[in-house]
């Protein structure tokens, strides 16, 4: 962590707001070598899907690296021990490491295994002195568990997780400026953040110039908005060190509750996975009756002497019925077991009572899935559940109640789309990759209308497209419903031999339209937010 003069910090804060991260370096690798019970100096490496997703020091040494197949990890290191990827086995080896930590702090959010952040409250200062003070007293704790930690302290939690990755902490205020230097890379390292999925958002903007996370910050928001995916404005938010929640917080909605008095009460890991299902499912229809979805959930467990055992989980993604299921399963898991070997500690009692806690919902209506060119999602599983739901759906209002959208080819956007019933083939009416000249280039319109409109030259005459494919005059305002002053337009775009015609006109309340003009008139084709 550095000497804490070097960063201002001469004694106990009170911070307004200040999050402490502790990271586990390659934590699956070592959950999969205290599994097999290895020594700490084996080569170990977790593999998924044939390639490397984690992997030990010793590993590494040997040229070993994240996204090597298989093959070629064994060829530079043939006396690796591989591993297959468990969420499971890593949530059981971190509970001890969890329980440790927990002794100290009362206040622990486990952002994945190998993960924990925890926030620097005025009380928990006054109590274990500055940061680094509690940062030194945490990772010491986590080493007496038998695991290396690395510490970092930010205001926003991505910071302070990226800055325990390497040890720093970042001064108060300073988030932004301390990422601004970082690799554009950064973005994509951590998978509690999404990071994983956002490989080809890293890949493209590296291939447009952008290599620092700071070059990317500089972007204007709604630029990022109109030309990226909802994921690049959320990593832009995360360059940009803006103010987001912190660790652990508040209830919410009581109805959410899950309570469950166990009868007979609970000492098997089998008997607590068959509860932990029955209540992930209840909870999961309480949610889905609400409409809002589950993004971070806590799970206690209370002994028949009292003991009580407590951990918050989050996810980037929302939990489903087996996301939650496995959570409460490893968790319990690992308390149970007392860690298996590691320092945890075991219940003092079976458990009598269960209780899931959603402690942070969002509307389900904000979730968006990528839609393939069949109209469903990309995910093999989420597309088969959405297939399931819009099925039961459909059998309850009708055949042609239910709609997927099929991706076609065609000039405009209105054109790019088809909508087939549910069921029937998913075929486009115009092949996509054809050359379609004239075809309206990216970005898409975020709302497509057919709305008419008068577009309007400076002395108020009507502006039209001549036959040369050229504006009759410069366009000035746009009426509709109300008045418009155009500050910056493009085009027109003939469309055909017909006299029709695009444009893009700039409005002075900062939207964009695409506009069609056909048959001498103006239809406002779509809206550009």
């Amino acid at each position: 962590m550095g000497d804490p003069s070097s960063r201002g910090v001469s004694g106990p804060r009170s911070p307004a707001r200040r999050v402490l991260a502790l990271w586990c370096p390659d934590w699956p690798a070592s959950a999969a070598g205290a599994a097999a019970d290895l020594a700490p100096d084996v080569p170990v490496a977790v593999l998924h899907a044939n390639r490397v997703v984690a992997c030990s020091a010793a590993a590494r040494r040997s040229g070993v690296r994240r996204g090597m197949r298989n093959r070629q990890a064994q060829a530079a290191c043939p006396k690796m021990v591989l591993a297959g990827s468990d969420a499971g086995r890593d949530g059981q080896w971190y509970e001890p490491i969890v329980a440790a930590v927990t002794e100290v702090v009362p206040t622990v959010e486990v952002l994945r295994p190998g993960l924990l952040v925890i926030p620097l409250t005025a009380t928990l200062c006054r109590h274990l002195g500055d940061e680094q003070a509690i940062a030194e007293r945490l990772t010491d704790v986590i080493g007496a568990c038998g695991a290396e930690a690395s510490a970092g302290v930010a205001d926003e939690m991505f910071t302070a997780v990226l800055a325990a990755r390497r040890g720093q902490c970042v001064e108060p205020g300073g988030d932004a400026a301390w990422l601004a230097p970082l690799p554009i890379a950064e973005l994509a390292v951590e998978s509690a953040f999404g990071g994983h999925e956002r490989t080809e958002l890293v890949d493209l903007l590296r291939r447009l110039g952008i290599t620092t996370i700071g070059a990317f910050a500089g972007f204007p928001i709604r630029d990022v908005a109109t030309r990226f995916t909802a994921d690049a404005v959320a990593a832009h938010r995360l360059a940009n060190a803006v103010p987001d929640r912190g660790p652990v917080g508040g209830r919410i909605q009581e109805d959410l509750l899950i309570e469950y008095d166990c009868d007979p009460p609970i000492d098997r890991v089998d008997a607590a996975a068959f509860v932990g299902r029955r209540l992930a499912d209840e909870l999961h229809r309480r949610l889905a009756a609400m409409s809002v979805c589950c993004t971070r959930l806590t799970v206690e467990a209370v002994t028949q002497l009292g003991q009580r055992h407590t951990r918050t989980c989050r996810a980037v993604a929302p939990l489903t019925a087996d996301d939650i299921a496995c959570r409460v399963r490893w968790q319990l898991d690992g308390w149970l077991t007392g860690g298996r070997g590691t320092h945890g500690q075991r219940p003092d009692s079976p458990i009598a009572l269960l209780r899931i806690d959603p402690v942070e919902v969002i509307d389900s209506g904000a979730m968006h899935y990528t839609l393939s060119g069949h109209g469903l999602p990309e995910s093999e599983s989420d597309g088969e559940r959405a297939r399931a739901v819009l099925a039961r759906v459909q059998g309850l209002l009708g055949g042609d109640a239910v709609k997927i959208p099929v991706l076609s080819g065609g000039r405009g956007p209105s054109d790019q789309v088809r909508l087939v019933t549910l069921g029937e083939d998913s075929v486009p009416h115009h092949d996509r990759s054809a050359p379609w000249p004239g075809r309206l280039p990216q970005p898409s319109p975020a709302t497509l209308a057919e709305a008419a409109v008068a577009v309007l030259d400076p002395d108020g005459d009507p502006v039209r497209v001549s036959a040369r494919g050229a504006f009759s005059a410069e366009p000035a305002l746009v009426v509709g419903h109300r008045t418009w002053s155009v500050r910056w337009w493009a085009g027109p775009w003939p469309t055909g031999l017909d006299g029709t015609a695009r444009a893009q006109v700039l409005l002075d309340d900062t939207r964009a339209l695409l506009l069609h003009y056909r048959s001498e008139h103006w239809i406002v084709e779509g809206i550009y937010e």
